[in-house]
């Protein structure tokens, strides 16, 4: 049997990949790169072909093969394939561990920045042999003896604990449901919450007895149904029960993270340790643009102090609104939402409902596509059946230059799959830019998000909040997509400093604000009209509403992931969840939720790549707002200004990656470093 993820050029048969093919692969895998690796150390030539392009081959099967089964582990779930994943995830990191922790590379590494040529290498590939290095260093290259060999012991633990907890995670998700029976709890729910529900209740059932009109209707904690459900539901009880459903996922029973979540930070504290470091924060920020924990602290009161009172404020508005339209007593954490759209809809004067018809998925993505060959002058073109995907939903598109020349293309997996799917939306990289055997490979991405899918025949209908996720995504994307730096350390988002990534992706959010853009991409499923302006002055009235709130609880969950970090004991007496609770008492305008059990489904810094590092978001932020300030600066609807304007952001952020420090690029870009004044401003707190 000839396996899809073994010997092939370009894209794999995505749609052939069985959990059966992962074992053989990834075995034919490693024993190729170890065979490559022995010749490279056996031969160290300190220079660029002799050393860099040898590793960039030697790498090569690993973005090849482990890349798409990682892939799958996030978009097609099974047992079957986390049983294979989990056969095969220790050998990878042993060989990944053997092959950054090699002496002879690190000092042919050393010895090629130390030689004469080096000064005549470009920017790119200095900083490309600058960050193979310092990777080496943190990979425990200093390490002998016993104590590399607990380091080593560490970064296994380490892989597989942070497999386990997305996995606890996923399975706590799915193994959650409300059936709703009695019409009376849905009144008020909007019709895609109804349809959605229904449609779930019927998959999963196996059944064809559910209607959006009558029911039973199937709320799960996957975003698309949790999240309207909390804002439209009439019963409190119900509410009460899916919020502490969800604060309290993989905290209970077999899918409980509570000790895999104290020993990930057991065993990050005692790598930071044998690294040399004060703590795993100050290991984390040695590669980041902020390089210390003064630096996020600083930035973090800067915010804190603005949006702390203001959001009180938004608290007593609230609940003074709550009241006097018949809700008695103080609000709870499950009344919140609930009343917080009944507000906003009577302060604004319009329903998400509303709007859904306007947002079909098929115009949202045309509207994307123009504003990035307004702003950047690409083409993206729809290429299905040009690839294989992995599912039916699955599209495949191709991205063009000014020039008409392919310079890239991506996936994009739009619609939700609790049954597989982890929840969410990301962006990652199949292949980056480079060069390979005289030809120039071109990036390919993953585009993947969580919106409701088409129901009863009508396209998705996206909420506001799903348009601005895919504007984010595709941010991300388009750094990756059209670099033009060739050298594959270096090339997209590789090299980028993790605090800076979200530069390009929160930039691309705030266009969904601007009303040529926002009403441009708007076309009523049923009448075909756009947007009425007067529906979009609402929607720009209604931006910053609770701005404060939302401001406050990012800071909270990024001093939450800092403390946790750089200031807690793991092996003293306190838990990660009494650092929760110290930090909510601070960031919390109400009464805490006690038993919100946040930490134990916190992927983004327990197995995702934000560990002492979620302060990012609002780092990159500050860079991103600032950003757009200079379409501001130059005339937000003077074509020829914005036009001269998107190249530069095209040269410079999007193009150049990570061949220079962030702060340069942003440098390049801007003509001046960044301050907070744009994103308080663009916040509506200055």
């Amino acid at each position: 049997m000839s396996n899809p993820l073994i010997g092939y050029t370009g894209i794999p048969e995505f749609d052939k990949i069985t959990p059966e093919h992962v074992v053989p692969a990834v075995e034919y895998m490693l024993k190729k790169v170890e065979t490559k690796f022995d010749e490279i150390v056996n031969n160290i030539v300190p220079t660029w072909d002799g050393l860099i392009l040898k590793l960039e081959e030697m790498e090569r099967p690993f973005e090849q093969i482990w890349g798409p089964v990682g892939h799958f582990m996030g978009v097609k779930n099974s047992n079957e394939l986390r049983d294979a994943y989990e056969s095969v995830q220790g050998k990878v990191v042993e060989l990944s561990l053997k092959i950054g922790q090699s002496k002879a590379v690190y000092d042919g590494l050393v010895a090629l920045r130390d030689s004469e040529a080096y000064s005549d290498f470009s920017d790119a590939q200095k900083r490309a042999i600058e960050l193979r290095i310092k990777g080496a260093e943190r990979s425990g290259i200093s390490l002998e003896g016993e104590t590399r060999d607990k380091f080593n012991e560490i970064a296994t633990k380490l892989s597989k604990l942070s497999t386990d907890f997305s996995n606890n995670v996923l399975d706590s998700t799915k193994a959650f449901e409300l059936i709703v029976t009695d019409s009376a709890d849905m009144d008020g729910c909007p019709d895609s919450l109804k349809n959605l529900a229904a449609q779930s209740y019927n998959a999963e059932k196996k059944s064809e007895e559910a209607t959006a009109e009558s029911g039973p209707w199937r709320i799960t904690l996957d975003y698309p149904s949790y999240g309207p459900f909390m804002q439209h539901c009439p019963n409190r009880e119900l509410r009460k029960t899916v919020m502490m459903a969800s604060v309290s996922k993989a905290s209970n029973g077999e899918h409980d993270n509570t000790e895999i979540v104290r020993e990930l930070l057991q065993l990050r504290q005692q790598k930071a340790a044998l690294l040399g470091f004060e703590n795993y924060a100050a290991f984390s920020l040695d590669a980041k643009m902020a390089q210390t924990v003064d630096a996020v602290d600083k930035m973090r009161s800067e915010l804190y102090d603005v949006s702390y009172e203001v959001a009180k404020e938004e608290r007593v508005t609230l609940q003074s609104f709550a009241n006097a339209h018949g809700f008695d007593g103080e609000l709870a954490h499950w009344d919140t939402s609930f009343w917080a759209e009944r507000q906003r809809e009577k302060l604004f004067d319009y329903t998400d409902d509303q709007l859904r018809p306007y947002f079909p998925m098929p115009k949202v993505i045309k509207g994307l596509f123009d504003l990035s060959k307004k702003l950047f002058g690409i083409d993206i073109v729809e290429a299905n059946g040009e690839a294989p995907v992995w599912n039916s939903d699955v599209r495949y598109y191709k991205v063009f230059s000014e020039a008409g020349e392919n310079i890239a293309s991506f996936y994009l997996d739009p619609y939700s799959r609790p049954a597989d799917k982890r929840g969410g939306a990301w962006m990652d990289t199949f292949r980056d830019r480079q060069w390979v055997d005289g030809k120039l490979e071109l990036p390919v991405i993953y585009l993947v998000c969580n919106q409701a899918p088409p129901i009863n025949g009508k396209p998705s209908m996206m909420s506001l909040g799903e348009v601005n996720t895919l504007f984010h995504e595709f941010g991300h994307g388009l750094q990756a997509m059209l670099t033009t730096i060739d050298v594959a350390d270096v090339a997209g988002i590789c090299g980028v400093e993790w605090d800076a990534v979200e530069l390009a992706s929160q930039f691309m959010e705030n266009w969904c604000y601007d009303k040529e853009t926002l009403i441009g991409m708007t076309e009523h499923v049923e009448t075909g009209e756009q947007l009425p302006d007067e529906f979009f002055d609402k929607i720009y009235a209604a931006k910053n509403y609770l701005s404060a709130s939302g401001m406050l609880r990012q800071i909270m969950l990024g001093w939450v992931d800092m403390e946790l970090y750089s200031n807690y004991d793991p092996f003293g007496e306190k838990t990660p969840l009494d650092v929760q609770m110290k930090i909510a008492e601070k960031c919390t305008v109400s009464t805490v939720l006690k038993e919100n059990r946040l930490i134990n489904s916190f992927g983004h810094i327990m197995s995702g790549g934000y560990a002492a590092g979620y302060y990012s978001y609002k780092w990159a932020e500050v860079l991103s707002a600032d950003a757009f300030g200079a379409f501001e600066d130059a005339g937000i609807h003077n074509d020829e200004a914005v036009k001269e304007t998107g190249r530069r952001f095209r040269d410079t952020i999007l193009s150049m990656g990570g061949s220079l420090p962030p702060m340069d690029v942003f440098v390049k870009f801007r003509g001046r470093k960044p301050n907070t004044d744009a994103l308080l401003r663009h916040s509506g707190l200055k």
